[in-house]
């Protein structure tokens, strides 16, 4: 009885045996156009020069909430991809408090005592009561 080795000759074509797609290019927080002005997006606009400052909740989309027995939060992330967490009455900026949040919305409480609303389709409504 005599064992031989099998030996396997193949030809290289110069094939390219890389099959992973590059990554798309584009912010998908963003859609088809900038940050808050896509096809069904809701933004209300007041027309107050502070709408559009750089800490306002017009900047941020929803994109988590976490609801506890001790403690909650809501994660908001900006154009730039910047995740912010915000626990339960915490400021997102001067005048602009989180008060109260459901399964699918953020509350804000704003200086004045007006209220702001947020949810995952990125819906903002302006409100004078809670």
């Amino acid at each position: 009885m005599s064992i031989t080795p099998n030996n396997v000759i193949a030809d290289s074509h110069d094939v390219d045996i890389n099959t992973e797609e590059p990554l798309p290019l584009n912010d998908p927080f963003a859609g088809n156009s900038s940050l808050g002005s896509g096809s069904g997006t809701s933004i209300i606009s007041t027309g107050q020069t502070g709408d559009r400052e750089e800490m306002s909740l017009y900047n941020f989309k929803l994109v988590g909430i976490i609801s506890g027995s001790y403690e909650s939060y809501v994660s908001l992330v900006n154009a730039s991809g910047e995740i912010i967490t915000l626990q339960l009455h915490e400021e997102l900026s001067d005048g602009v408090k989180l008060v109260d949040m459901t399964l699918n919305e953020a509350v804000f409480q704003k200086a004045d005592d007006t209220y702001m609303t947020i949810d995952f389709n990125n819906k903002i409504k302006e409100t004078d009561e809670f």
